[in-house]
């Protein structure tokens, strides 16, 4: 049986790995998950120097998810590149290093810093606010998307994927913006725009006002972005989005995904991903399917 995939000349063992930012770099789950069993890891976001982050509170608890406003903290590329490549190196794993900015300029030195580090992947979050256009997301503007691949793929050594937000009223049009700029892989979807107030103290739940939910909720809005993405571009496509079973992650397969990405699931499960990539394999047992390609989308 062949668990096999394929990103763009990049070979997984299996098609599972985990969301950025709710892994950290490995280190927090490597008591409790064999990182040597993952398709890949995803890092937490990368940018050229250390983020703070937002004030707190930033995450909220929601009835079938959560609401995150982070704001991507993160130690910077040097204590990345110096403490985190090293450790991820020690597993046969995959690493797709997760790529942030506030300008053009900040994502290409990550890109431009990582050329030759032992990573096999970038993942570029376009989700981040584009501080030159006044805030709004790299990922909400067509062309916005189209040049900042453009930028990064031309910078870049390895494969790009470019993560898209789900926060745009067709997401095909970005999907295939990112293909025109030159990506190699489009994962999606990040989280959604969501708000939460406590009615008791009659405050915000979060200091941001606003943060990303993720979770269950969003996993039906997640396939149908996956379906038409995968039918809208040639490129392979990484579905995310509220998986917390097997079953999840198979949806976003059958819709066309060639890799899934567990993400929420993890915080309360820690062996979520393990335990996707299980009943991946027991599916196909079941079912007879000698290869896990012959399943990526099957539903038309």
């Amino acid at each position: 049986m062949n668990m096999k995939v394929n990103l763009a000349g990049v070979e997984l063992k299996n098609p599972v790995m985990e969301a950025s930012g709710t892994f950290g770099s490995g280190a927090e789950y490597g008591e409790f998950v064999d990182l040597n069993c993952l398709g890949a890891v995803v890092t937490k976001g990368v940018a050229s120097v250390p983020w703070p982050g937002n004030p707190t509170p930033r995450i909220a608890e929601t009835s079938s998810g959560m609401l995150n406003a982070i704001g991507l903290q993160n130690p910077g590329i040097d204590v990345f590149a110096s403490r985190d490549i090293p450790f991820l190196k020690q597993y046969d794993t995959k690493i797709i290093v997760n790529v942030c900015g506030k300008t053009t300029e900040d994502y290409l030195e990550v890109v431009e810093r990582l050329g030759d580090e032992p990573v096999d992947m970038l993942e570029i979050n376009i989700s981040c606010p584009n501080v030159k256009e006044g805030g709004i997301a790299f990922g909400q503007d067509p062309k916005s998307v189209e040049a900042i691949t453009r930028a990064c793929k031309d910078r870049a050594k390895q494969p790009i994927i470019m993560k898209l937000s789900p926060n745009v009223t067709d997401i095909t049009v970005m999907a295939k913006a990112a293909e025109a700029g030159g990506a190699d892989v489009i994962s999606l979807i990040n989280t959604l725009t969501g708000m939460k107030i406590d009615v008791n103290r009659r405050c915000f739940a979060l200091a941001n006002k606003t943060g990303g939910l993720s979770g269950p909720a969003i996993h039906p809005i997640a396939v149908r972005m996956v379906y038409q993405v995968a039918n809208a571009v040639k490129l392979p496509v990484i579905g995310m989005g509220g998986i917390k079973t097997w079953e999840d992650a198979m949806e976003f397969i059958l819709a066309g995904a060639t890799a899934v990405a567990v993400g929420t699931a993890s915080f309360h499960n820690p062996c979520a991903t393990t335990d996707v990539i299980d009943g991946i394999a027991d599916y196909m047992k079941r079912n007879q399917v000698e290869d896990i390609r012959e399943l990526i989308g099957a539903v038309r």
